[in-house]
């Protein structure tokens, strides 16, 4: 019963997610407006241009395959600058962002595997000011230490809740590792596009068994928690309590490391308007189909915390979208109150029903109101920027 449903979601939730088109217009970078036309082959990544003048760029991306891609944009250190995923066959979805001048690399990834096809581009010193006022100044400079403040406070409380997870499991105490799991989790998951821009990081941390590559160690929280909940593996050896150690081990040192990097960042309204809009990606990517917490099916209390954390990026930006979108932001209220109608009806104590508990109707229902708000939320970042 559950696989026609999970076949239905994957057809449907990513492609009414992504279904945002271009209203740019422009006509590329050497023609002024920012606008870059990007795209994406089964085997090609095709650019319209390769530099633009610092400021506001638009990549318009167009999915010319068969399968579903994603396109980045990375800095020169290869941490993420901004990105779109979930674009399916014949869909365009736009990435907008304020880039600074220097180098970066623009990559698709067909299949949304590997590292894909990347090339340089290049952001040149622009003589083009932006004017604003010293009240959109003063509201700029709030929503940034705002969520900066946000992000460094999850990733604390991330830190501090994995020692406690780490240090039962390593003790045998089963069943107070699984109560600690979804707690842990749920910092990591209201900043996960955060925590995704160090790629080198990421899959150590938060590496799905189905998403491996080829040779790829697997570590991290969903190592583990295969380990605590067994049951839905075929043949599973349990791990030693050695093999436990070095896993959590591993898992605390790096959720140490990713605090530490936190701590040196920096936040702009765009980064912080496309991580709102990335998180529901998220949503709509592994959560509401049930494949992010494949073992321990606790992939509401994923579905909550990223909307959370959505929910505090769009908020932090709201003063100056009310300034430059009044509409939107009334709209983004909305369908964020009607999200969070439907969660909340699977709540269960202080946490959440589990995901095999739910009827296909309710997965489908969740699965709508995910799709509503993603579509508004697409067009917060130029908003913002506009």
């Amino acid at each position: 019963m559950r696989i026609p449903l999970l076949a239905a979601l994957f057809l449907t939730v990513p492609a009414v997610a992504a279904c945002t088109q271009n209203t740019n217009g422009g006509t590329g970078p050497e023609l002024g407006g920012g606008a870059i036309t990007v795209t994406s082959t089964n085997d090609v990544c095709e650019v319209s241009a390769t530099e633009a003048p610092a400021g506001k760029l638009t990549f318009t991306v167009t999915n010319g395959g068969s399968e579903v891609t994603e396109f980045y944009l990375l800095g020169e250190d290869g941490r993420i600058v901004g990105e779109v995923e979930n674009i399916g066959p014949n869909l365009t979805r736009e990435l907008v962002v304020n880039a600074a001048a220097g180098k970066y690399v623009t990559t698709c990834k067909p299949g949304m595997s590997g590292k894909g096809i990347q090339a340089d581009f290049t952001v040149t010193p622009s003589d083009v000011a932006v004017a604003t006022s010293s009240s959109q100044d003063q509201l700029i400079h709030a929503a940034e230490e705002h969520y900066g403040g946000y992000v460094q406070e999850q990733s604390d409380r991330l830190l501090a809740k994995t020692g406690k997870f780490v240090s039962a499991y390593k003790a045998g105490d089963d069943a107070a590792a699984r109560t600690l799991y979804a707690d842990a989790r749920t910092h990591w998951e209201r900043i996960e596009t955060v925590a995704e821009s160090f790629g080198d990081l990421d899959p150590k941390l938060d590496a799905r068994e189905a998403d491996l590559e080829p040779g790829q160690k697997w570590t991290g929280w969903h190592r583990i928690e295969k380990d605590l909940w067994p049951a839905r593996a075929e043949r599973y050896a349990a791990l030693s309590t050695k093999q436990r150690a070095v896993y959590a081990d591993d898992l605390l040192a790096n959720t140490r490391t990713l605090d530490g990097r936190i701590g040196k960042l920096e936040f702009t309204v765009d980064q912080i308007a496309n991580g709102s809009r990335g998180l529901l990606e998220e949503v709509a990517k592994a959560k509401v189909t049930g494949e992010e917490e494949y073992w321990s099916r606790t992939d509401l209390w994923d579905f909550q915390a990223n909307v959370d954390g959505a929910r505090v990026g769009v908020e932090g930006v709201e003063p100056i979208l009310q300034e430059k979108d009044p509409a939107l932001a009334k709209t983004l209220s909305a369908r964020f109150a009607e999200l969070q109608k439907l969660l909340d009806a699977q709540r269960v104590g202080n946490g959440f029903r589990y995901y095999d508990e739910l009827s296909p109707d309710q997965v489908k229902r969740l699965a709508g109101a995910v799709n509503a708000l993603s579509e508004p939320l697409s067009r917060l970042t130029a908003a913002v920027l506009s």
